[in-house]
């Protein structure tokens, strides 16, 4: 697919305003509140998108739409559909806990709750996921995206993708994220559906397309599924949900960033609302793939690329480019100013300097933005190896040895108040090697079903310890003065509205 001088244009403006305008909006900060959080005044519109654009990258245009054209079909929708349900109730029930706090960074909150020693590992954990997992997988995703589509080298791709969201990164943190995912997030929403409208028309129709996908527009699929099957959704999907969408500071750092409960709850359900556009410009597309061209596709993470490569017309491309490369750039700045800011509040400031200075913050922030973004590059263009399985595969698989664990201290701390510190620091120090066994000795089970039964062993653990010797009193957890926690009957409303969108697609496509 090549690319005339008008793409060229459209496409070296859609970045240039990006990086220009975010760098410009984020110009003024100087301490580590200003860079790692925005000031802590981030408006719910900008929460939602910046929400969106965090969200979905080229791991979901390739891997979700891979799944999709593979033998998962729709029901690789569940994990963003779920999710939607999930962060709603994170809007509720988890934020509030979070921003009474006055936190920084997930790791920061079990301190409060546990001790030191729990937020160390939780931060480390972090740090290896970040930079072994998913920072490596959103590169090599939208590295492989520019490859299929234009040709490109991988590496050189990669790298381009890499450079270009770290500079801005770098620059201004959480604010210059934010601003650049306004524009992002609008393109990469805009981009898809405007693909599955060009896929709609190729297949011949709404109509011939729901005759020519038989069963891979379900939603529920059988329990011995090797992927996803329905027990999964009952149970096992809500691990990695209510770890991603509450507790991965990635997705969650915009909303510890917001001006007050309100406008964090109300990006929130925004963003919620939102995602219920990805089965339609993402999962269907992928699904059309198949229906246009099965014969041509070697892997199924060729579906969306190959959809794009030979659908969309000469000038439109330079914008289809500008949306690809914006989604892996929003999603990549998110998780390098999230990993920085893990390493520098969790791990530099906590260990090794404690009386670091504000500029001392920032610039130690902005250091490991480039250092995490080098490691990447230079490890990404090795998932191409067929036993990762696909990159989604490869990132719902590893986060599976932390996320059972993260959830189970948050959570069972929430509800469990006199659950001592031993509690949380063996709930992490435990999912590893369980998770770690099941995937070794009956790999055969889906790894959802197997962070069900991690998830479920660690919560027996922590129950135990609790019974045996609880805390005599309840821990005190820091309280920011004057905040507010009653939410407004239109958040309200406006959650259950969101809800009841999943719940009919749902029913539409049982």
């Amino acid at each position: 697919m090549e690319l005339n001088w008008f793409d060229i244009g459209v496409f070296v403006a859609f970045v240039g305003v990006v990086v220009g305008f975010s760098m410009f909006k984020s110009r003024r900060e100087k301490t580590s509140e200003d860079y790692f959080l925005a000031s802590r005044g981030l408006k719910w519109w900008l929460i939602g998108f910046s929400i969106v654009a965090a969200n979905i990258s080229t791991e979901q245009f390739v891997g979700m739409a891979g799944q999709g054209a593979g033998n998962v079909g729709l029901a690789v929708s569940g994990y963003q559909l779920l999710g939607v349900v999930t962060i709603v109730f994170v809007a509720f029930f988890f934020l509030p806990r979070f921003l009474r706090a006055g936190i920084y960074t997930m790791p920061e909150y079990l301190e409060y709750r546990y001790n030191s020693t729990a937020r160390g590992i939780m931060a480390f954990y972090m740090m290896v996921i970040y930079v072994a997992v998913t920072i490596t997988a959103v590169l090599y995703s939208g590295g492989l995206t520019l490859h299929t589509i234009f040709e490109m080298d991988l590496v050189k791709a990669v790298w381009l993708i890499g450079i270009i969201a770290a500079l801005y990164t770098t620059w201004g943190g959480l604010k210059a994220v934010a601003w650049a995912d306004l524009f992002q997030g609008s393109a990469l929403i805009l981009g898809g559906l405007t693909t599955m409208v060009l896929g709609f028309i190729a297949v011949g129709g709404v109509g011939s397309f729901f005759e020519g996908s038989g069963d891979r527009l379900h939603m529920v699929l059988a329990a011995d599924h090797p992927e996803i099957p329905w027990t999964a959704l009952v149970i096992g999907l809500w691990i990695p949900n209510l770890f991603y969408c509450g507790l991965n500071q990635f997705i969650v750092q915009r909303t510890l960033a917001a001006k007050t409960l309100r406008e964090g709850q109300l990006g929130i359900i925004f963003a919620a609302g939102l995602w219920l556009l990805v089965p339609f410009a993402i999962v269907f597309p992928g699904i059309m793939a198949v229906q246009l061209y099965g014969d041509q596709l070697t892997t199924a993470d060729q579906a969306y690329p190959m959809l794009i490569r030979n659908l969309i017309p000469a000038g439109l491309r330079g914008f289809m480019f500008a949306a690809i490369c914006g989604a892996v750039m929003s999603s990549l700045a998110s998780m390098l100013n999230s990993a920085s800011t893990i390493f520098t509040i969790d791990l530099y400031k906590r260990h090794l300097n404690k009386d670091a200075s504000q500029m001392t913050l920032v610039m130690i922030g902005r250091v490991m933005t480039i250092i995490f973004v080098v490691v990447g590059c230079l490890i990404a263009p090795n998932l191409g190896d067929p036993r990762f399985r696909g990159v989604f595969h490869y990132i719902q698989e590893f986060q599976g040895y932390i996320s059972p664990g993260i959830v189970a201290a948050f959570v069972f701390g929430f509800i469990f108040k006199r659950a001592p510190a031993s509690a949380g620091v063996t709930a992490l120090l435990l999912t590893v090697p369980v998770y770690g066994f099941l995937h070794w000795r009956v790999s055969e089970i889906a790894f959802l079903n197997r962070m069900a039964i991690t998830f479920g062993i660690v919560l027996l653990a922590m129950g135990i310890i609790t019974a045996v010797k609880p805390l005599g009193e309840p821990k005190r957890m820091p309280v920011r003065e004057d905040f507010d926690l009653r939410p407004s009957p239109a958040v309200v409303w406006l959650g259950a509205a969101v809800i009841a969108g999943v719940i009919t697609f749902y029913i539409v496509f049982w």
